[in-house]
């Protein structure tokens, strides 16, 4: 199973495309059930995420593989290495477990403040006493992996991948850091429900991309493929990639995502990939309006 399940939504109201809110409790304990039954092993979570990692710590996940997340390291934190500890302990304290199968910085970029050799330090005395296993970095395009790579060592990258944003493939790196033996997993493979949803349903300001609409609604006709299908069968024919982040809202949702992975792939058609950080980079979502 190449799929981990995505717990952001267990901690926020997450997701373009998201009109339910927060899963439940107890709809988020029936998820880890259904997940573990259809023979998911990984979750992702953040200490970013709400309260995602408490939550998970009440329901109980013994025997998974977790994945966690370090926030941005405040400006004025002068004992790095002791801020780190602290962290990672909450986190294990909240999730109820021993230990992380993997840790990642949240913001990159850290790593190229004063502060950075201090923490880069701290993850991997984390990884060496066996608290994590694996540490690295989460990323938003490929140019920080550029930026990185040459002067850190990472175990395992978080990066997103999906039909319209291709680049970590494009770039070259994922056959690089499959090559280098670091662990890949790709997030965002329905680019946050933007894939997912019906033309008409999707914000005026993503009117911009029409064209890419038009020629992803006129692709998915002629294949007959779902949105869904087509976005799983993407990510997860990646020979390089060992897991795809997916999110849910409920159960019943999480059982149809895992249906829809098998399956064939037609060839995709140049004009379906898009390089426009303004559609790619959800952070930047906030401003299309105002353009």
């Amino acid at each position: 199973m190449k799929l981990a399940l995505g717990t952001v939504q267990f901690g926020l109201d997450y997701g373009i495309a998201n009109q339910a809110g927060r899963v439940p409790l107890e709809q988020a304990r029936q998820m880890i059930v259904v997940a573990r039954h259809l023979g998911f092993d990984t979750l992702d979570t953040a200490i970013a995420y709400g309260d995602s990692e408490g939550r998970l710590g009440q329901i109980g996940i013994s025997g998974w593989k977790v994945i966690s997340k370090l926030p941005g390291l405040p400006a004025e934190e002068t004992d790095v290495a002791a801020w780190v500890e602290a962290q990672v302990r909450g986190s294990l304290d909240r999730l109820g477990v021993s230990r992380l199968q993997g840790l990642l910085l949240h913001r990159p970029l850290d790593l190229r403040s004063a502060a950075g050799p201090a923490l880069y330090r701290a993850l991997v005395s984390l990884r060496e006493r066996g608290v994590v296993g694996k540490i690295g970095i989460s990323v938003y395009g490929p140019e920080e992996l550029d930026d990185l790579c040459g002067d850190f060592d990472f175990d395992l990258i978080q990066a997103p991948l999906n039909i319209l944003d291709r680049r970590l493939a494009d770039s070259g790196w994922l056959a690089r850091l499959a090559g280098k033996g670091t662990e890949v997993h790709v997030r965002s493979a329905f680019l946050q429900g933007l894939l997912l949803m019906a033309s008409s349903a999707r914000p005026a300001p993503f009117g911009r991309w029409q064209s890419l609409w038009h020629a992803w609604d006129g692709w998915l006709a002629d294949t007959g493929l779902t949105p869904l299908a087509a976005c799983l069968r993407y990510a997860t024919s990646m020979a390089e990639v060992s897991r795809v982040v997916v999110g849910a809202d409920n159960p019943a949702q999480l059982a149809e995502i895992a249906a829809s992975c098998d399956g064939p792939l037609p060839a995709l058609p140049p004009s379906l990939q898009c390089a426009d950080p303004d559609l790619l980079v959800p952070s930047n979502w906030a401003r299309l309006g105002q353009q």
